[in-house]
């Protein structure tokens, strides 16, 4: 089904799909800033956490709270956001979350207490939930399937990735004036994309089918939000103690009550067929490789540089620029290297070097060379990004309008959840290690991190060729993307 937003798009670019109109472009261009910003929020706050906790006495346990709080509210709601802006109405939604997002980035620039200041950053993640998947079905439902959209798409996921890599020179930078102009950077930035979403964001229907299944939404709320409390705890409290087993027992149960219900009511919040697309599941298995391992390698790398040898924050941005520019760059022709290859090819190619980039990482050492060790891999890391618009655009391609917030937020729920339980199983694996004060001593405490993270790129390239190896007594099908068949 295609909405009347995409059939007056494709008609006014009917010679040529990615051409498009000035409104268009804006409204494109709105989407890629507030994309950029909940990249931002999610990266840049780990610079400022030594002044934070400086300034406001905070414990180091408390100040990790930072950071989750946001994972718990972005990973926790991340499906439910998608799902209620095609419910409810895309503009709406957007519009809404976007204004909560900008005023609790005020508010935690302002508050001088660490509880109220979790609160905000939690805030900002159940924001950014509804934000980010509502986003994505806004372009792919403006933009007709094909070249049109995949250069929407290539655009629009560059800004988030692009959010991600600079969140430590933007941190840096901020960091140096004042911890709190990194709550405040946010705040103009999302005030001025609200005024333009506003103009520029099309109206839309609700979906004329779906009722509102209040039991599923707070069956899959109450499991995602117990799942990543879960996961971002364990490693402090212990995966083997009694309140992370009871925690992950509650959480199976409650999956188990929401696919009961799922399957019972006329309406469902997640129509569970959707998780049968083949192209949904591969990608979001490559967008769990991808930011699982490239987050674990970061938190290691700013804790080795940093702490260990002394980096400032802004030295270690600059050292990690290229991720960034190479990422920016890829937003010239990302799109063109999908129609011409496909997004199956790229992924594989682009996790397959980022897989080789941390390996090659692995010749740190105390005195690092940047020419000759730190960036080859860095480089090499930066290309595996190039493949992310990709990822996007094969997880909504051949989806339903009415169901592409559905598939944004099973994407990005994926992106995020599996990105905190590997960087949570990485924090256990370094922590094991002990501490020393010595250089030598802190880095082969490190490194079976740093190989983690390299062994889950390896994995996630290895799914991605698995695509390409043809079933046995199977043709190879080149136009419709298969279903898969789901037990149940």
């Amino acid at each position: 089904m295609t909405s009347p937003a995409t059939l007056s798009a494709a008609a006014a670019t009917a010679t040529d799909p990615t051409r498009w109109s000035a409104r268009l472009w804006g409204m494109l261009i709105t989407l890629c800033i507030v994309l950029f910003l909940d990249g931002l929020d999610v990266s840049m706050i780990g610079v400022a956490l030594p002044s934070i906790g400086a300034e406001l006495d905070l414990s180091t346990s408390t100040l990790q709270w930072l950071v989750s709080g946001y994972v718990l509210g972005y990973g926790g709601l991340l499906l439910l956001g998608g799902r209620t802006a095609d419910l409810l109405g895309r503009r709406k939604v957007f519009l809404i979350a976007l204004a909560v997002f900008a005023l609790a980035s005020l508010a935690g620039a302002l508050v001088s207490s660490g509880p109220l200041l979790i609160l905000t950053r939690f805030i900002k993640g159940l924001a950014a939930a509804f934000t980010a998947p509502t986003g994505l079905s806004i372009i792919t439902t403006n933009f007709a399937e094909g070249p049109a959209r995949n250069k929407a798409l290539s655009i629009y996921t560059v800004f988030g990735a692009g959010g991600y890599s600079s969140g430590l020179l933007f941190g840096g930078l901020m960091t140096g004036v004042g911890w709190r102009w990194t709550f405040l950077l946010p705040v103009p930035i999302a005030v001025a994309a609200l005024a333009a979403a506003w103009v520029l964001v099309p109206k839309d229907k609700p979906a004329e089918e779906g009722g509102h299944d209040i039991l599923g939404a707070v069956f899959s709320t109450a499991a995602m939000l117990l799942l990543v409390y879960t996961v971002v705890t364990a490693p402090e409290v212990g995966w083997g103690s009694a309140r992370t087993i009871v925690s992950f027992v509650a959480v199976i149960a409650l999956f188990a009550a929401f696919l009961a219900v799922e399957r019972r009511v006329a309406h469902p919040l997640v129509r569970l067929g959707i998780l049968r697309k083949s192209s949904l599941v591969r990608a979001s298995l490559a967008i769990v490789a991808v930011a699982g391992s490239y987050f674990s390698w970061q938190f290691i790398v700013t804790l080795y540089m940093q702490d260990t040898l002394g980096w400032s924050p802004l030295k270690l941005a600059m050292a990690l620029l290229p991720v960034g520019l190479l990422v920016a760059l890829s937003a010239v022709f990302s799109d063109k290297l999908v129609d011409r290859f496909g997004t199956g090819p790229i992924i594989a190619v682009t996790m397959v070097v980022m897989a080789v980039g941390y390996l090659l990482f692995l010749r740190l050492d105390t005195d690092p060379s940047y020419l000759t060790v730190i960036l080859p891999a860095v480089l090499l890391i930066g290309i595996g990004w190039i493949g992310f618009p990709a990822i996007n655009i094969q997880a909504t391609n051949g989806i339903d309008d009415e169901e592409q917030g559905l598939a944004a937020g099973v994407l990005q729920t994926s992106m995020q959840v599996g990105a905190a339980i590997v960087l949570a199983v990485t924090t256990a694996i370094i922590s094991s290690g002990g501490h020393s004060a010595s250089p030598a001593d802190m880095l082969d405490t490190y490194r079976p991190g740093l190989a983690f993270a390299g062994g889950v790129a390896i994995v996630g390239a290895l799914v991605a060729l698995l695509a390409f190896v043809p079933k046995r007594g199977k043709r190879p099908q080149a136009a419709a993307e298969p279903e898969l068949e789901l037990v149940g």
